[in-house]
């Protein structure tokens, strides 16, 4: 089981090794392309694709298969002991897969950041810009509201102050001292 998941995180690795390979140039699937078909089926010299660059899950699959399945046999004949096993090739293939598409995904978001930079760095000033005048804004109010509080305090403190009598005094205006 252990060898099963160090296989499947390395075939992860090299699943994106792979499709990065393929994403910077497709020589070898030009070759192939070439070799294969007739002139007027051949790629156009502006076609990225590749085996799994820009590939179908299905032709992924088939591709990524036939990789590890020529790897297995002449892993077979060259090592006596027999490591590549089922298991090991199924989860080969699968982390491959998994590798190609998450290498796909950091592809996308990368573009899309590259496109949207300038869009979000406006954005971002913009909104610092309306933060900004929102805090005036609350300063002006909090400072005029803090002045009506202490008017309104220092009011009542001198009403209170006039009217207020000491305890002695109330008692002689009642007659009681």
């Amino acid at each position: 089981m252990t060898l099963e998941l160090i296989v499947f995180i390395a075939s992860i690795l090299f699943g994106i090794l792979l499709y990065w390979r393929e994403s910077q140039g497709n020589g070898v699937y030009r070759f192939f392309n070439k070799l294969l078909n007739s002139k007027e089926l051949q790629m156009k010299p502006t076609d990225k694709k590749g085996f799994v660059y820009q590939q179908s899950l299905l032709f992924r699959i088939v591709f990524i298969t036939f990789l590890f399945l020529i790897g297995i046999v002449v892993t077979r004949f060259l090592v006596p002991i027999g490591l590549a096993t089922i298991s090991l090739f199924a989860s080969m293939i699968v982390g491959t897969l998994i590798g190609t598409y998450v290498a796909t995904a950091v592809f996308k978001s990368s573009e899309v950041i590259d496109e949207k930079s300038e869009s979000i760095e406006d954005a971002f000033q913009e909104t610092i810009e309306k933060g900004k005048g929102f805090i005036e804004d609350l300063k002006e109010k909090g400072e005029k509201s803090f002045n009506k509080v202490e008017k309104e305090f220092d009011e009542v403190k001198e009403d209170g102050k006039e009217e207020a009598k000491s305890a002695r005094e109330r008692l002689k205006d009642k007659g009681l001292l």
